[in-house]
Parts: C-alpha cells; structure tokens; sequence
C-alpha cells in the first residue's frame, strides 16, 4: 500500500512560494484518494459574503466549460470513482477516491472543477434550496449548534465567530459575481496543495500537478489577501429552553495555533481529561480523573474534550450533555479537574496520556484516506509533513512539569467562552465560572 502527498514544488524557495506545494506517500495498493486542500475558508468572508466559501463547494461539481454536470457524473461512475468537497473555517478541500491507473483522470477532473467552473445561474438557484435545507439539518444537531454558539461568543465580531454556512439572508442574495470574486482572490497557487495517498507514485503526481496546475497557479494576479485576525473573548452564550430533556453545553479557554511551540503539551493535556459516554464500560477503571468522577457521581450523559486549533489560535475545552439537575455540579468538577491539571498532575497520568495521543493518532492513520487528510492539513499548517517519529519525540518531551505549566498558561485564572442550550437554569453565572478559574473551595 503506498501513500502520497504533495505540493508542487520548483527547484527553488522562489519557485516553491510561486507553485504552491506538491507531496506524496506511496502505500502499496490499487485504489487512493488524490485532493486539493486549499487554505480558504469561512474565515476569509466578510459579513455580506459569509457562507460564499461553503456555497462554492455546492458549485463545484455542477458543471465546468469542458464537462457539463451529466457528464461529470457520468465519468465519475464509469470510473467506480468518489468526488466529494467540504469546508471548514479556515480550509476548503476538494477530493477524489479512484484506482491508481485512474489518477491522472482524477487531477485533471479536480484541476476542471477548481480552474473552470461554469457557476451557472440556474444551478446556483438550485442550490439555495439545498444549502437552506442542510441549515436546517445543522440545527437538529445540538453540538453542531452549541459549537457555532461558541465561537460566535468566543470569537465575537471577527471572521471565526460565523458560521461556515452563512446566515440564511446570505444564502438568498449570494450571486455569481460573489463566488467568482472569492475564487479570483483567494484560490492562489501558494495556497492550494495537490496530495494523494494509496497507489501513487511522487514523481507522477508532480508531474501531473506542474501539467494542470501550472499556467494558471505558478503565476497570480493580485496581492494574497492576509490572515485576518481574530480575537479571543471570554464571554457567554446561553440559550434556555426548559422543555428540552438535557443541557447541551460547551466551556473552553484560548489555546494556540497548528505550528506553536506548546500545541503537542495541550494536545496531551486533552487525552489527560479525555472523554466518557454512558455506554462505556469500566467507567470507574478508566485512565481520565474526570471520567471516573463523572460516572461515580452520575453527573452527565457525556462528555468530550477538544483542542481545535487555527492557525494563530484555539480553542481547548470540553462538550458536555447532562440532566438540567446536575449541570452545576458536572461544570464544578470540571472545572476543579483543569485546576488539578495546573498545580498536582501526576508523572504517572501523564506518561498513560502520552501513549494514549501516540496510539489513537497512529490508529487514526489507517487507510490511505485520513493520510491523504493528513498530509494535506500538514502542508497547509507548517509547511511539510511532520514524520511519525518526529512527532513521538515531541510528545514523549511533555512530562507532568510541562503540563503544569503549560496548563497554569492558558487555564489558569483565564476568562472561559461558554455556550449552552436547554434547561440550564441552575448554570452557575458567568461571575461565578468565571472565578472559579483559579481557585476552587470544596
């Protein structure tokens, strides 16, 4: 099985700023997935062209000057192929999953769609109603909604406070001049990656990237518009609703972006609080603190750390469902674990979370999808695919001190952003939350 990743690169630095970037991993195999990760997403909209980034990815596959939307289908079914796009805040990727003699067909199908796109009046139309119905489906899923919640509060008055679909004013009046101004500004040949994984060779992709991509990418019109900044709020952002059956809620301080220095310490630190279901068993037995506190004292349905991550910033807390009776008590314990993880975490907890990250990370990488996903992130975030033992080293640095300290950083006696629907009547005010930051009485 072989697997690949690439961005298209020159023989110089100026070369590879010009080109963008090409890698490749070969597994030995007869299928991969080949994609274009370009840095463009939610966060480079304004609040007039909010959810632009997310309409194009509907566009993408409705037709382009040399292939209408039948024909594209069409090919794509006579291939046994996948196209599929998706779009995150700060991402927009395009992909293809096909038999490895299939690839040069598939970027050269990826290179249509991104470079030719008819955009068409009547497809757009079209997909209003689409895009509208998928809101509404967004909106049944209560920790989709809490997290939008979030980052509103969180980020509030910047590009990652919206929603990546957009308000719904924004989907009616969104034109054809609006997602043709979005590609010519931000879909620049710096920003794209092509990478593939599966059966594909390195050289072959390049070859094929410098083929398709590289009269119209190697050389841009226009200045790359720059990252906008975002700042971190602590805030709130409640939503009460006495007739649902539980309280969905949502708590996370500031963290860093994808390349800073003490990501891999807060990624440990997540696994430490780690994350705990009903379903589970052995809740009593499990490695997190909090998990066992949550199941001796039947605080909540669930519970789930995060350390999402952008590129200047981040966000590291925890998703918790509970009862409308126990919310208080589920955010105190919380609340007294990520002190713990502050002043008294263990050498020994510590060294469980190591290995834990290390094997759900590798386990993560098991098929020649998440490596293509992989390696297309990495690109974009630093640059170059960080080999495995590489990253193993760096966890294996973070020890109970650095957790400490690290933790003592970003947590302690730092001002939350916390979202939260249904019955939370007895969610302590945000005073409160708020001072039981740094020191906590039993």
């Amino acid at each position: 099985m072989a697997a690949a990743a690439a961005r298209v690169v020159l023989s110089s630095a100026a070369r590879r700023r010009l080109w963008g970037f090409s890698e490749s991993l070969l597994i030995r195999g007869a299928a991969g997935r080949v994609g274009l990760w370009i840095d463009a997403g939610s966060r480079y909209e304004n609040e007039k062209n909010n959810g632009t980034a997310h309409f194009l990815e509907h566009m993408a596959f409705k037709g382009t000057k040399k292939r209408s939307q039948l024909d594209l289908e069409l090919e794509i079914e006579n291939m046994g192929a996948h196209l599929n796009a998706y779009t995150s805040r700060e991402q927009t990727v395009y992909y293809a999953k096909a038999f490895s003699k299939d690839l040069p067909r598939a970027v050269e199908i990826l290179a249509d769609i991104i470079q030719n796109s008819t955009l068409g009046e009547a497809e757009i139309e079209r997909e209003r109603g689409v895009i509208l119905r998928e809101m509404q489906e967004v909106e049944t899923n209560l920790q989709e909604v809490v997290f939008d919640y979030l980052h509103a509060t969180a980020y509030q008055n910047t590009a990652l406070g919206r929603t990546i679909l957009g308000p719904t004013e924004n989907i009616k009046s969104i034109s054809r001049k609006d997602l043709v101004d979005y590609i010519t500004t931000h879909y620049k040949g710096p920003r794209i990656v092509l990478a593939a994984a599966g059966g594909v060779s390195h050289d072959e992709l390049l070859d094929l990237a410098k083929f398709h991509f590289g009269d119209s990418l190697c050389t841009h019109k226009g200045e790359i518009p720059a990252l906008p900044p975002c700042k971190f709020t602590g805030s709130e952002i409640r939503v009460r609703d006495d007739k649902m059956p539980l309280a969905h809620l949502a708590i996370a301080v500031e963290a860093v972006g994808w390349a800073h220095p003490d990501t891999i310490c807060l990624m440990v630190a997540n696994t430490l609080i780690g994350n705990w279901d009903r379903s589970f068993g052995g809740g009593m037995n499990l490695s997190s603190k909090l998990a066992q506190l949550t199941c001796h004292g039947n605080l909540c349905h669930s519970f789930q750390s995060f350390n999402t991550s952008y590129t200047d910033t981040g966000l590291w807390g925890l998703y918790m469902v509970c009862e409308s009776s126990t919310v208080a008590d589920m955010l105190h314990v919380v609340q007294k674990e990520w002190m713990r993880l502050c002043t008294s975490v263990t050498e020994s907890e510590v060294a469980r979370a190591r290995n834990l990250l290390k094997t759900n990370m590798l386990l993560q990488l098991d098929g020649s999808t998440p490596i293509c996903e992989d390696i297309g992130r990495q690109m974009l975030c630093y640059n170059r695919r960080i080999p495995i033992p590489e990253l193993e080293a760096r966890i294996d640095a973070v020890n109970a001190e650095t957790i400490r300290e690290v933790c003592t950083k970003y947590i302690y006696n730092r001002s939350p952003a916390i979202a939260a629907v249904g019955p939370i009547k007895q969610l302590p005010d945000f005073k409160q939350i708020r001072s039981n930051m740094c020191w906590l009485r039993d």
